[in-house]
This record gives C-alpha cells, structure tokens and sequence, in this order.
C-alpha cells in the first residue's frame, strides 16, 4: 500500500505550490487506496506559528482533499536526539561553531543547499560550552555504508551522492530548532511509514542525504517523487517570503477550492509550470 505525506512547516500561509504539492501526494495514494498523511513540521524555533496548523486543515478540506493527521515534530525531539546521540557514539558527528558567513567565505565548491561547508572544524579544539552545531562525517559516513542508491518514480534509479552536500548540520545550534531539516524528515518518514515521499525537485538533491541517514540509522527506504515546481510569472518559485498569495486569501475571497485543485491537476507535466492565474 503507497503511504504518501504532505508535511508543511507552521511559518507562515500555504500558497499554491503547497496545494499543488498536497494534491499530487493526496492523488497518489487515493488512487492506488493508499493512504494520504499530513505532518506538521513545527520545530523551526520561534517562527513556528501554533495558529497555523489549523488553518492548512482548512485549506486542505477547502480543496477537497482528505487526509489522517499524525503526530507533529515537536512531539518528537526524543526520537531526534536518539538517533543524534546513536550517530556520536558511532564517532560520526563532530561540533562546529561556524557561522554561515564564515561558511560562505570559505567554501570553494556549491551544492544543492548552498555552499558546501569546507570542514573548518573538524579536528578543531572547541571549548567547552561553546555553542555548537552538530555535522555529519559524510566521507567516513559513505565509507560505512558502502554504495548506495534510490529510486525516484519521475527520474529512475538514483546513486547516492551526499558528498555533493558535505558535511550537512543534522543538529543545530539553537536549542529551539533542535533538529535539522535532513534528520528530522528522514526519521519522520520512517515513523509514519511513508513509503512515497512526495516532496518538489527543489529537494532533490537533499535525497542523496537522507538515503546516507537511512543506512546509517537502520531505517527502512522508501521511494521518492519529485514533482515538478511551480513558478510565479517571473519564473521563480513560489514562497511565503515573496508574498506569493495564500491559501487562506483565496479561501476567506469565496473561490472555489474544489475547481481550483482540478485545475492544478489539470498543470502537471514535466519542467516547472508557470502560473499565468
């Protein structure tokens, strides 16, 4: 049975690339009677948003999709610490006090979040107490595990290149956002039982990663969907920090969600899809 999520951080109002991310996962497993799950990933410090998890319900139902709530990332920062915990006791993580800045400056090669983080602190004596983030080996995490691959139900088999990340964060130095991003989805898809992870292209490259996570941590490997993304009319992605319209607005206008979901159905086709609406 294909188990798929939509998994939307409470930081600010779902727009139309969220609902066309939700309707592609929803549709994936309504046809094929599977089932459809909605994750609440809400441990993004003080810019989460309590308000907001209640409204994506409203939004989603708006659009006429049905869906099984399971629990939210802040009920799970126990599991999140174990697996940091089990990957420092297999000598796998070292701290680094980098900045961003710091990182930015000194990074020679880009991957597919940015710079790739050049090793500045591993080895270095920090002191102690001394706020630190947690990274990932990946060169002796790969030499661990050997090969690996994944599978991607648009793009085929994939080989696992998380050498082209770094040495990623997987826990953070603010002690409100806990967990990063690649550690968190990646036991939280495993707890769920996900077994299609619907997410957009712009995380392709994240995949590579969380497969390395997933051998390390003895976790089971699910497929992925990486769905194409849709663009504002200037061609860039949609998001919250832009201003691109929400949801919400669209709802409270008197649209009509049920005919707006048909016509995002209506847009998939491979590349990005421009918005002309």
């Amino acid at each position: 049975m294909i188990v798929t999520r939509f998994a939307p951080s409470p930081n600010g109002h779902l727009h139309l690339g969220h609902a066309y991310s939700a309707i592609i996962a929803h549709d994936l497993a309504r046809d094929t009677g599977g089932r459809f799950l909605m994750r609440i990933e809400d441990i993004d410090g003080a810019r989460s948003r309590p308000e907001l998890p209640e409204e994506f319900r409203r939004d989603l139902e708006w659009l006429g999709l049905k869906w099984e709530d399971v629990p939210s990332q802040s009920t799970r920062l126990e599991a999140y610490a174990q697996a940091a915990q089990s990957l420092r006791n297999q000598g796998l993580l070292y701290p680094c006090r980098c900045t961003r800045a710091q990182i930015a400056a000194a990074s020679t090669q880009m991957g597919p979040d940015g710079p790739v983080y050049p090793g500045t602190c591993k080895g270095a004596v920090i002191s102690e107490g001394e706020p630190v983030a947690w990274r990932l080996d990946v060169a002796e995490a790969m030499r661990r595990t050997g090969p690996l691959s994944w599978q991607d139900a648009l793009a085929g088999e994939q080989q696992a290149r998380p050498d082209l990340t770094g040495d990623v964060v997987l826990v953070r130095k603010d002690a409100l956002t806990p967990a990063s991003y690649h550690l968190a989805a990646t036991l939280d898809d495993a707890a769920d039982g996900v077994t299609l992870v619907t997410r957009g292209q712009d995380l392709f490259g994240a995949t590579h990663i969380h497969r390395l996570l997933q051998a390390l941590l003895s976790l089971p490997v699910p497929q992925w969907h990486h769905h194409p993304l849709l663009l504002d009319e200037g061609g860039k992605k949609l998001a919250k920090r832009r201003g691109s319209p929400s949801l919400a607005d669209r709802r409270e206008a008197g649209e009509d969600g049920i005919a707006l979901a048909q016509s995002l159905r209506m847009d998939q086709m491979p590349g990005g899809i421009t918005l002309s609406r």
